[in-house]
């Protein structure tokens, strides 16, 4: 692609299926939308997720990178939020990056 305009106009006409995005998984960070808000001023198309989503949903989407934002849980914690092992198989069977935040650095 030639220019950002043309990039743009191209990814407009994708359905939120088959254009590329970053996945947000949110284990409960009060930063996650802001997250999404800068990534987004990049010009780089976005979806927050819940960090129990299920591998089917995530499996549906193109993803570029999955970022696990923080929360206000311990990993260790009896009850904390993990991602779905079906997840972590998606990530590794696409090689997708990931970035993890905060508690979202302690799942991976």
């Amino acid at each position: 692609m030639t220019d950002k305009s043309e990039y743009l106009q191209q990814s407009s006409q994708l359905d939120n299926h088959t254009r590329p995005q970053i996945a947000i998984l949110d284990f409960g960070s009060q930063y996650s939308h802001l997250i999404a808000r800068r990534v987004r001023e990049l010009h780089v198309y976005c979806e927050l997720y819940s960090c129990l989503v299920t591998p089917e949903e995530l499996g549906n989407h193109e993803l570029t990178a999955i970022i696990l934002s923080g929360g206000p849980n311990s990993v260790y914690e009896k009850d904390a939020p993990h991602v779905n092992e079906g997840v972590w198989k998606i990530i590794k069977e696409r090689n997708i990056p990931v970035l993890g935040i905060c508690y979202g650095m302690q799942v991976c």
